[in-house]
């Protein structure tokens, strides 16, 4: 089965199942006598794995805001140098980045976005369609007079850097992506291309009254999708932050509206455009591109790591360790490794 199905077979499971019926179906652990001796050498009977990496639940920045287009939208700005924007997509926001920025900061100035009606920017009465998302991110970039900016992106933050990069290519220095919302795995023919598990997904989505159910009222992406696709389990106050800015319904639409701005059989008619145009892009730029990507991934698994390779020209590629969608709560050091050697080689 491909990531991406995976991906969308879990969520559908854990959504109409739930968490108790996942573990009566998961598998049996076959059970080992690691206390048995083997050619006189004894088997170790306890800790013997390695212990789990400790990744810190901390944020410690200070929180800054601007208004945009109207409305307040929350950033994190550290060092300094030039720009590095990290652009977060579906659920999360630059809390997601807490552990790679300082990878960044001691060459580089690090801005780390709320997108609006996301984290702790503000929720204004909007559609939330990529369009506005853009729109948003576009003119927070000109109000903060950025020049020269790096973007590290991931999810729909990565549809909606490459097309910055695509309208702004004077201003881009370089991209770095992973796990994004791109092409080739989007845009899709139909549900029926998509797989039976996959199409389903959308297709409930895209209901009115189950979308809402799974989304708005079961808050569904933070409390299903997010735990379910993080390798490690995401402790209590992890998890506070990803659920503040949705604790009230009404918060919940941007969650929703992403998964139905997702391009398929040419609806969204913006958005199919927009994947249309960023491939054209992607095979035309001359700008230094860095793919980070995980074993088994998600929507951008380690089979897709040949298409870009052929596609765009100065590509570089990293695999970075195990993980799947949320790779930044798996192997931040590894991203962080990746970044910074690569911005290194690319500093001039």
């Amino acid at each position: 089965m491909q990531s991406k199905q995976l991906l969308m077979l879990a969520f559908f499971t854990i959504s109409t199942l739930g968490p108790s019926a996942c573990a009566a179906n998961a598998p049996k652990q076959k059970h080992i006598d690691v206390q048995k001796k083997t050619n006189s050498v004894t088997a170790p009977t306890s800790n013997y794995k390695l212990p789990p990496v400790k990744i810190s639940a901390a944020f410690p920045f200070q929180s800054k805001y601007i208004t945009v287009n109207g409305s307040r939208m929350h950033y994190v700005d550290e060092g300094k140098g030039n720009p590095v924007i990290f652009i977060h997509g579906n659920p999360t926001s630059s809390y997601l980045w807490r552990n790679i920025i300082p990878y960044v900061t001691a060459q580089h100035r690090a801005i780390a976005i709320d997108l609006i009606g996301m984290g702790q920017s503000a929720k204004p009465d909007i559609n939330y369609t990529f369009s506005e998302h853009f729109q948003y991110v576009e003119s927070f970039i000109k109000q903060l007079g950025l020049r020269n900016v790096t973007l590290v992106i991931h999810d729909w933050g990565a549809a909606i850097g490459f097309e910055y990069a695509r309208r702004h290519p004077e201003n881009v220095k370089a991209i770095a992506f992973m796990e994004g919302v791109l092409p080739p795995t989007f845009p899709q023919a139909s549900y029926k291309t998509m797989g039976k598990d996959m199409g389903g997904l959308f297709k409930m989505l895209r209901d009115p009254r189950k979308g809402k159910h799974m989304v708005i009222d079961n808050n569904g992406f933070v409390e299903k999708l997010l735990p379910a696709f993080t390798n490690r389990t995401l402790g209590e106050a992890e998890m506070a932050v990803y659920r503040a800015p949705y604790k009230q319904k009404a918060n919940r639409k941007p969650t929703l509206v992403w998964p139905l701005e997702v391009p398929i059989g040419g609806q969204p008619a913006d958005t199919t455009s927009t994947m249309k145009s960023i491939e054209q892009f992607m095979a035309q730029t001359e700008l230094p591109i860095l793919m980070l990507y995980a074993s088994p991934g998600a929507v951008l698994p380690p089979s897709v790591v040949p298409w870009y390779k052929k596609k765009i020209k100065n590509l570089e590629t990293v695999y970075i360790g195990s993980g799947l969608h949320f790779i930044q709560e798996d192997q931040p050091d590894s991203i962080g490794r990746a970044l910074n050697d690569w911005m290194r080689r690319h500093r001039n």
